[in-house]
């Protein structure tokens, strides 16, 4: 399997990296490819597509509960490939869950902890258990899937669920934090990266008045492990999820990272075969994390096809990878801020962000904008990206959202921000 021929040193090659995606080689609405919708999901590489591809049709079979030869082998290459991942993000194989995705890994620890709300679990699950009043904080920026499981949570617990606000130039309020994080908060739920507004949250500055209270701490990495090098586990958070899909990997695979005491005190959420240790009638045993969190047939193929999109990224070099994509972030907002009527969001001086920028053309609803854009060849994402409140916050009900990866170039942004330039004159907006 063939892989990029770039280090931690080298600038990154976008023009030589374009020849492994396949999809990015066509041409649509008789227009050349731009696409730049990865933050909602990434193109693969062929060695993501041939890892899955030899997988199956060599040794595919069931792991963890066959002594044959086919069954050895995809054992060896479903572990092999958690180990892959686990060291990607700094973890250890056994801190990282197969989930189908952050979702259902926010879904996992949030029914965990109502579970052991309920009593469930061993001695060491009571430290989870939520009382009337407690509070979970999340943030005003988070995407739906941080923040509908919450309010699950403390719909079912009495827990009440406050959130951090977000300034006007789309900075998390640390002060207002400071004073929301206090001796009842329980729970910390926030996102590395937001996905509308392309800022990098301060983890450390979020995670010591977390720890300061003892609560535990929840990270959305989904827009932030395709972008740049993460050290989970230095970075002090308890858990953290991300999604295969958005960072060259397959659909319908994802990880939970986990605390080794955190992963080892939580009662499972999915119940079921290959994750127990022995079962009566009556009752089961649970085996530990993670295969504790894995019932049921397990994402074998999908797993591996993560494993080469990680080594696809390690070989590009996660540096090489976020400097590359910093800096198509710059060109695209010196090019949009030109353009009368357009209004970017969380377009804050000196910020820390990623490759990505939602924007409001005035007079024009994001849909048509989208639809314009797209007659062009250039795909964006249009709506409220599931973070309809935040929108809410900014007073705009959607947005046209352009997010860039590894495999994007300059051209790609220009050709997006001229584009942009004729969307109010085609829509008969006066400027």
């Amino acid at each position: 399997m063939t892989s990029p021929a770039l280090s931690e040193s080298t600038t990154l090659d976008a023009v030589r990296l374009r020849e492994d995606f396949p999809i990015l080689q066509q041409e649509v609405n008789g227009h050349p490819l731009v696409y730049l919708d990865s933050g909602a999901t990434s193109q693969k590489p062929r060695q993501v597509l041939q890892a899955e591809y030899d997988f199956l049709t060599r040794s595919n079979a069931a792991v963890h509960r066959g002594a044959h030869t086919l069954a050895a082998e995809a054992t060896d290459l479903f572990e092999d490939a958690r180990s892959t991942v686990a060291r990607f993000v700094g973890a250890r194989e056994e801190q990282l869950v197969w989930t189908s995705g952050a979702t259902l890994g926010l879904n996992l620890v949030a029914y965990s902890i109502g579970n052991a709300t309920l009593g469930r679990g061993a001695p060491a699950s009571a430290r989870f258990a939520l009382q009337p009043g407690d509070e979970i904080v999340a943030t005003e920026t988070e995407h739906h899937a941080n923040l509908i499981p919450w309010q699950e949570l403390a719909a079912r617990t009495g827990a009440v669920l406050r959130h951090i606000p977000v300034q006007d130039d789309g900075r998390l309020d640390l002060d207002a934090a400071a004073q929301l994080i206090g001796e009842r908060t329980r729970i910390v739920a926030f996102s590395h990266v937001s996905n509308v507004l392309g800022i990098v949250n301060p983890v450390a500055e979020i995670v010591a008045l977390a720890q300061k209270v003892g609560a535990l701490t929840v990270l959305d990495a989904c827009q932030s492990a395709p972008h740049m090098r993460l050290d989970l586990p230095a970075m002090g958070v308890d858990l953290a999820v991300f999604s295969g899909h958005k960072m060259l990997g397959p659909y319908g695979i994802g990880g939970l990272y986990g605390r080794s005491d955190v992963l080892e005190a939580l009662p499972p959420f999915l119940t079921g075969g290959s994750m127990i240790t022995t079962v009566t009638l009556d009752e089961a045993g649970y085996l530990p994390p993670p295969q504790r969190f894995e019932a049921g047939t397990q994402p074998i193929g999908p797993a591996i096809g993560l494993a080469a999109a990680v080594s696809y990224l390690e070989n590009a070099g996660m540096s090489s990878v976020h400097a590359h994509e910093v800096r198509l972030a710059e060109r695209m907002r010196e090019g949009l801020v030109d353009i009368p009527g357009i209004r970017l969001l969380g377009d804050a001086p000196g910020a820390e962000r990623v490759g990505l920028w939602s924007f409001v053309v005035d007079g024009v609803h994001a849909h048509d904008a989208g639809q314009f854009l797209d007659a062009q060849g250039i795909a964006v994402r249009v709506g409220h990206h599931c973070a309809a409140p935040l929108h809410r916050r900014f007073g705009v009900t959607a947005s046209v959202r352009a997010s860039a990866a590894l495999y994007n170039t300059d051209t790609d942004v220009d050709a997006l921000v001229d584009a942009v330039s004729g969307i109010r004159s085609y829509f008969g907006v006066n400027e």
